[in-house]
């Protein structure tokens, strides 16, 4: 073998080698979520955006693991033990409630970020919003406290509304607490309460059977991840029973759904993703209080509200941060 064509192997060896060693110190990022990849894309690129904004870039610097649960809770923990044994740096316990909570019980010492939809005091996750203390910490779109407020804007959409439909995933840890907030906003409405509960794509379409024959006025979607994923059946069963129906988030409204009431969760996300850079560099979860969105958005689809037949009010509409047409 030539000098040059030796110097050139050996020049390259090493910058491969040095390559492979600057790989394999690259942190390693678990991502735990209860949804499922193609219909949390947008929120995954958030939460990148958001780990890209503190200098970390998957497939350069950091390693993602990803787990998914595909809207079945009862796989999570598994999932969280072998991110756990993978030895990873950081979890992004994502999708709602039984992500963190997996991911808690999982471990102790790991530092964990979440997104979820309720208060993460009244789970157990954090000692409070401000000092979270322990090694947990996230975002919250306090998707469960909005409730009573969706409650009234569709009261406001159907005044003449006497009974309303809610559908709540009951393997989702917040359905009661905010099946009991619609309820008691009802009771000073004079509003009849008719819950449905649904946790699989068959449940659902008996559900809306269920609350059309019981001749529900409107519908309100409880705050839930399953039911987010499955937003284009909600959508589409909505639309074919002529039933008016609020969500929890725009991406309802986005995929045929008639309103919604609740924050950007893409927002929640990049947030989350900022949360687990700052913990790569060195900073403890007890450190990062738990933030929570500072702004909701109403949106509402008027092609849907013409398929449907409605009359949206004026005072509605003028309320409205998004109208899809």
């Amino acid at each position: 073998m030539r000098r040059r064509q030796f110097i050139t192997f050996v020049g390259g060896a090493t910058a491969w080698r040095l390559a492979a060693r600057a790989q394999q110190a690259a942190p390693v990022v678990g991502f735990l979520s209860a949804r499922s990849p193609a219909e949390a894309a947008s929120v995954l690129g958030a939460f990148r955006q958001g780990l890209g904004e503190t200098g970390y870039y998957e497939g350069k610097n950091v390693t993602i693991e990803y787990r998914w649960a595909e809207g079945h809770y009862d796989r999570l923990p598994a999932l969280a033990e072998e991110l756990v044994r993978r030895g990873v740096a950081v979890i992004a316990a994502t999708g709602g409630e039984p992500s963190p909570l997996a991911a808690k019980a999982a471990t102790a010492t790991l530092p964990i970020v979440f997104t979820l939809g309720g208060d993460p005091v009244e789970m157990g996750l954090v000692a409070s919003i401000s000092r979270p203390g322990g090694n947990l910490t996230g975002t919250t779109i306090m998707g469960v406290e909005l409730g009573p407020k969706r409650l009234d804007l569709v009261r406001q959409l159907v005044p003449k509304a006497l009974r309303i439909a809610i559908l709540a995933n009951p393997k989702f840890p917040m359905a009661s607490a905010e099946v009991r907030e619609v309820e008691g906003a009802a009771r000073t409405l004079a509003i009849e309460i008719n819950v449905q509960n649904a946790s699989t794509e068959r449940e659902i379409e008996k559900a809306f059977a269920e609350l059309v024959q019981q001749r529900s006025d409107a519908l309100i979607i409880g705050t839930d991840p399953f039911l987010l994923g499955q937003r284009d059946q909600l959508a589409g069963l909505a639309a074919r029973h002529a039933v008016p129906t609020m969500y929890f988030l725009r991406e309802f409204v986005e995929a045929g759904g008639l309103l919604s009431y609740g924050p950007d969760i893409r927002r929640g996300y990049r947030q989350a993703g900022v949360y687990t850079g700052y913990i790569l560099r060195g900073t403890k979860p007890s450190e990062l209080p738990v933030l929570r969105p500072t702004s909701f958005l109403l949106s509402i689809n008027l092609k849907t509200a013409k398929a449907l037949g409605l009359a949206l009010p004026a005072t509605l509409l003028a309320l409205a941060d998004d109208v899809i047409e």
